[in-house]
């Protein structure tokens, strides 16, 4: 397997720059290990424990920010979005027969995602899934009982930022896996929630496509000046 060149940017954050869906689901079968989403977002914020995270683990450009901020290091990648990569990793796995366990949203959601799967790859071996709402000690020590007793392949958690993460790194200490935190993928894959129509994922417009869906958002997406103030600086 080529190597993949793993870049540090200024703030410390750590992202390997993969260059296709192929490449970085290669890589995760033959390293194992915990694949984690980088966008500006998550480069601009990041934080002592978020940092810790991603550089202990296999980050990659989820977003178009990332892809920018590889680029400004000498390094080409593709943007790999997360909610796509998922169901890459299915597509390829599951004729080979890996198992997969889900773990997230709510009860209604998880159902409809394993049915949904089912549906489109058939005779997928779903090892276990549960919905992402853990309320004591006692449920998610359960939870790593399970993951560890059944040995699955492939774990996908969609729970949201840090919190999958670290609720992954437990379960890779019971069990090493391919491990992917999804936030709400399971609501997009399902309906639930809608994605930006193909043109504007296309032209790396899916965050304006969420802003005019949801103006609110506009609070949460000033980041992104920041980032591209900091990236033409050179401080990204």
């Amino acid at each position: 397997m080529p190597e993949v060149k793993r870049v540090t940017l200024k703030n410390g954050v750590k992202v390997y720059a993969f260059r296709s869906f192929d490449e970085i689901i290669d890589y995760a079968q033959a390293q194992k290990g915990l694949l984690v989403a980088i966008n500006a977002e998550k480069i601009v914020h990041a934080t002592d424990e978020t940092r810790e995270i991603i550089n202990r683990n296999i980050g990659y450009s989820d977003g178009t920010g990332a892809v920018m901020a590889l680029k400004k290091h000498g390094a080409e990648a593709v943007k790999i979005p997360g909610c796509e990569l998922w169901l890459k990793i299915v597509e390829r796995m599951a004729p080979e027969g890996k198992a997969f366990y889900l773990v997230g949203s709510k009860q209604e959601v998880i159902e409809e995602t394993v049915a949904k799967l089912k549906r489109e790859f058939e005779g997928i071996h779903l090892a276990g899934y549960r919905n992402g709402y853990l309320n004591s000690e006692t449920e998610k020590q359960a939870l790593l009982d399970d993951i560890a007793a059944k040995k699955p392949d492939v774990v996908f958690v969609a729970m949201g930022s840090p919190k999958q993460e670290l609720l992954m790194m437990e379960m890779m200490q019971r069990h090493m896996a391919i491990y992917q935190g999804l936030g709400g993928s399971f609501d997009v894959y399902t309906g639930h929630v809608e994605r930006a129509p193909q043109w504007w994922v296309d032209h790396n417009l899916e965050f304006a496509y969420r802003l005019i869906k949801q103006p609110s958002r506009i609070k949460r997406q000033i980041f992104l000046l920041k980032f591209l103030f900091l990236l033409k600086l050179g401080k990204v």
